[in-house]
């Protein structure tokens, strides 16, 4: 069957889409990626998806939900027509949506510990506009079996990347940094994985804040390459919580997000700190929080021979020469050289998520999540030719 899968990160700057056929192999389904197209975000709105991340109201998320259903739709005619593929022959859509807040961590109302996640981009609105089954709303199943929600990529992961011979780690610099730890030979059941800490997320942010670039990002780390990494700075920043507690564990914008940045300048500030030197501590803490959560919860336990990239810091130079240095033990290299290119990867994972809950197959691996057990994920929106629940006979 024909998939596609749509994603839109922690750095809210357009939709990511996939079209991918899956098929059968025995037992085992198998993926290849046919297309995929990145669709930037109209100028100006990734500025009110922050905002209302961080604090706006009720009706600025309603209407920001519709509009991005339509903007998630438009990106998946796209990589349809990219592929000159009608999208009556898609047979589903898988959409992240947009996430604007996320709180993994119970928080007590009388006798209940709610977890809660928050995504926008309607997927009535996909379906509607593209006639095809959406199937959206991941985490929060998980996260209603005491999971964190997240990372969910992880089973993903294991399907296309799993090595005979050798362990490996997945790492998504995305926004939000995760990794997915891959022992050789494994089967899911073995598959560990967490957030790590920031991605990109706190370099757009500082850069955006400090009016760096036009574009509001560091382009293949050029400007942080220019600085100096503050070593007593970069020290004090790995001492956050987040860093160094034990997995499973998530994170997102609210923990570092423009709280966070706006603390870091005032520090930068108040220590008269050049702010390329700012910007290369802050790429410093994105590698060695990712570098610390290794050696203290990975290699312990699992000998790790290679570091596969995916997501936009694969394209940040400076990251990932900070990588390579930071973990000489490992063959660094990209997704792309495993056939699935690193921007890519996050819209195929949805595809194949889309395409596990179809199929009646759970999407999250509690190892990973620390759910109580293993669930079929999402929320289905009938698109056409739905035929339902059979009726037992």
């Amino acid at each position: 069957m024909k998939v596609i899968g749509l994603m839109s990160g922690t750095s809210a700057d357009g939709v990511d889409a996939a079209l991918v056929a899956i098929g059968a192999d025995g037992e085992q389904p198998v993926l290849r990626l046919i297309a995929y197209e990145t669709v930037p975000y109209p100028s100006g709105l990734r500025e009110r998806i922050l905002a209302v991340a961080s604090g706006g109201t009720t009706g600025d998320i309603c209407h920001l939900n519709g509009y991005l259903g339509e903007l998630f739709a438009e990106a998946a005619a796209e990589v349809a027509r990219k592929a000159g593929m009608p999208l009556a022959e898609v047979t589903l859509i898988g959409s992240h949506g947009q996430t604007i807040h996320h709180l993994p961590g119970p928080r007590q109302e009388g006798a209940h510990a709610v977890r809660s996640t928050l995504q926008i981009g309607e997927p009535a609105v996909i379906a509607e506009r593209t006639g095809v089954t959406t199937i959206a709303d991941f985490r929060p199943r998980d996260m209603a079996a005491g999971g964190e929600g997240a990372p969910l990529t992880p089973i993903v992961h294991h399907a296309l990347f799993t090595h005979p011979d050798r362990g490996r780690v997945i790492l998504n610099l995305g926004g939000i940094a995760n990794i997915t730890v891959l022992p050789a030979r494994s089967d899911p059941s073995s598959v560990t994985g967490f957030d790590t800490g920031p991605g990109n997320v706190l370099l757009d942010e500082f850069v955006r804040v400090r009016g760096l670039t036009p574009e509001g990002y560091d382009e293949d780390g050029r400007l942080a390459a220019r600085g100096q990494v503050q070593p007593t700075l970069l020290e004090d920043l790995l001492q956050h919580p987040f860093v160094r507690r034990a997995p499973p564990k998530s994170t997102g914008r609210e923990v570092f997000g423009p709280a966070f940045i706006e603390e870091f300048r005032r520090r930068l500030d108040v220590a008269g700190v050049d702010p390329l030197d700012g910007l290369a501590t802050l790429s410093a803490f994105t590698v060695e929080a990712v570098a610390r959560n290794l050696r203290d919860f990975v290699f312990p336990k699992v000998e790790v021979r290679e570091l596969v990239v995916t997501g936009g810091g694969a394209r940040n130079a400076f990251l990932m020469r900070r990588l390579a240095e930071a973990l000489p033990q490992c063959l660094l290299t990209t997704s792309d050289g495993l056939g699935v290119p690193a921007r890519a990867l996050e819209a195929v994972a949805f595809a194949w998520l889309a395409y596990l809950t179809a199929t009646g197959r759970p999407g999250n691996l509690p190892a990973v999540t620390g759910a109580r057990g293993s669930r079929v994920l999402g929320c289905i929106v009938p698109g056409r030719g739905f035929r339902g629940l059979r009726e037992e006979q």
